[in-house]
């Protein structure tokens, strides 16, 4: 049984051209290792934000639900922001 399959694409020029210049340059055998290793690193970013959201964001949103008071409201992060802004820069916006 065949363990891969063929697929056929249309890219705009300046990715094309990227691809087939990976493979001259020797960074890759062909143009199907460029897409395989594309596809590994855009796996590892959803795997990353998978966790980021299973680890952090949804016990923070439990948390905020059992207990509102924790929350910040839009106006406090915004004056957060400029006076961390005006302490790096010594300008308001």
């Amino acid at each position: 049984m065949r363990t891969t399959k063929q697929f056929s694409i249309t890219l705009p020029n300046e990715m094309a051209g990227l691809v087939k210049s990976m493979v001259a340059t020797g960074a890759y055998a062909t143009e199907s290792e460029v897409f395989r290793d594309g596809l590994r690193a855009l796996m590892a970013r959803e795997r990353a934000t998978e966790r980021w959201l299973q680890e952090q964001v949804g016990p923070a949103y439990d948390a905020l639900k059992a207990d509102p008071t924790r929350g910040v409201s839009a106006d406090m992060v915004r004056a957060r922001i400029a006076a961390e802004r005006k302490a790096l820069t010594g300008k308001e916006k």
